[in-house]
């Protein structure tokens, strides 16, 4: 399509605005024609409400899916995760395999989590089987670290509640959810982000969310704060830490089952994920290694923040804009979402494919033909030996 993009965003991040502006895209007004729109998920709320009765056109494109709280909501995703190993068990799939304990195989990558208040009797059941456990209560709908507080007495848990009832402070976020705290912890992802507060399972520091939450909203007011490297690392940083100290093969292993958790929790919300066409999602991950190098999936952002606090959280978030726009607005055109080809690999930048959905179909419908005609399924279709997972090659 010819012409220039027309932008409008309601976020304004200097990483946003030089990427329009290198393209020469034209900035426009909320109320004046646009083609796309980087929005929070409170405008996107309004934009694809059934009381404001918009509808966007083939040539507009948005930053959201109507529907991304199926993922980024804390609860939700738990719920959705839950329904998916559920389901999977259902259809007879090696995946939903479960060890001598019950554990799954190949799909425990979240901490054991319950739903309060509506799984108070099971988390009850289940703290009493290690009382003397730690763990996180998080709301549901908040972000930044607030409202998070950890608890190893249930006595603390019926204080919660009770107090719960006249503070503001819980007031407006009906739901929590609460999970067993990971407390042999290595370190966190996105860059990868530090306390600036040594770590101590201690039950003295229980409350001290400067040993314990790695939020730059938190940790940038701690006395060890260092601004110039604002407790982070890069990932690729921390992959040659690792090597160095770990060894490649186990190193290579952790960044494999990363990736194994980002495909696995996108397929768990497939069904109930209204895929719009104008839609597409730049998610962050939050993960936490432990000290035995296996990653757990805490929560995924909606938003993830594109305040840039260092020069090389600058650098980092500016060629990650860069990458999605070259993605989603190919050769910087004005967005036509008819378009349903995939683009070049030249064109991913430093994006990783990790799943190729239609050569995954192929495969599956291949191997159902060959399972019909009696044939062995052969590597792709075996139970997963030695901790390697039954999946088809194209899964990344």
């Amino acid at each position: 399509m010819a012409g220039k993009v027309k932008w409008v965003t309601d976020i304004e991040k200097s990483v946003l605005i030089n990427n329009f502006e290198k393209r020469e895209w034209i900035q426009v007004a909320e109320n004046e024609d646009w083609n796309f729109y980087w929005m929070s998920i409170q405008t996107i709320r309004n934009v694809f409400s059934v009381d404001t009765g918009y509808r966007l056109s083939d040539d507009q494109m948005v930053n959201h899916f109507p529907n991304h709280y199926e993922l980024t909501r804390k609860d939700l995703m738990i719920k959705n995760i839950k329904r998916y190993r559920k389901e999977l068990e259902k259809e007879g799939s090696p995946l939903a395999e479960k060890d001598e304990n019950g554990k799954y195989i190949y799909l425990d990558f979240v901490p054991v989590t319950f739903m309060l208040p509506a799984d108070y009797n099971l988390f009850v059941e289940e703290f009493r089987k290690n009382p003397s456990s730690t763990w996180i209560m998080k709301p549901c709908g908040k972000a930044q670290g607030k409202g998070i507080f950890l608890i190893n007495k249930l006595s603390q848990i019926k204080k919660w509640s009770r107090d719960s009832r006249t503070s503001t402070l819980f007031r407006g976020c009906k739901a929590y959810v609460i999970s067993l705290y990971i407390d042999n912890p290595l370190y966190k992802l996105g860059f990868c982000r530090f306390c600036t507060v040594k770590y101590t399972p201690s039950t003295s520091e229980l409350d001290n969310m400067f040993v314990h939450l790695t939020n730059v909203a938190i940790q940038k007011h701690g006395d060890d704060y260092n601004h110039v490297h604002g407790g982070k690392w890069t990932v690729s940083n921390l992959r040659l830490y690792l090597e160095s100290t770990r060894g490649k093969e186990v190193t290579s292993r952790l960044f494999d089952q990363i990736h194994w958790i980002v495909v696995q929790s996108l397929k768990a919300v497939a069904p109930v994920m209204n895929n719009d066409k104008h839609c597409f999602e730049c998610y962050g991950y939050d993960i936490i290694i432990d000290d035995k190098l296996k990653p757990w999936l805490i929560e995924v952002n909606a938003s993830p923040s594109l305040t840039s606090s260092t020069a090389n959280d600058r650098i980092l978030k500016y060629n990650l804009i860069n990458d999605t726009l070259n993605i989603v607005t190919p050769n910087g055109d004005i967005p036509d979402c008819r378009w349903n080809r995939s683009p070049p690999r030249e064109a991913l930048g430093n994006y990783q494919v990790l799943y190729d959905e239609e050569q995954a179909q192929s495969e599956n419908a291949e191997r159902d033909l060959r399972s019909r005609s009696g044939q062995s399924l052969g590597s792709k279709g075996t139970k997963g030996s030695a901790g390697v997972r039954p999946v088809a090659a194209t899964w990344k």
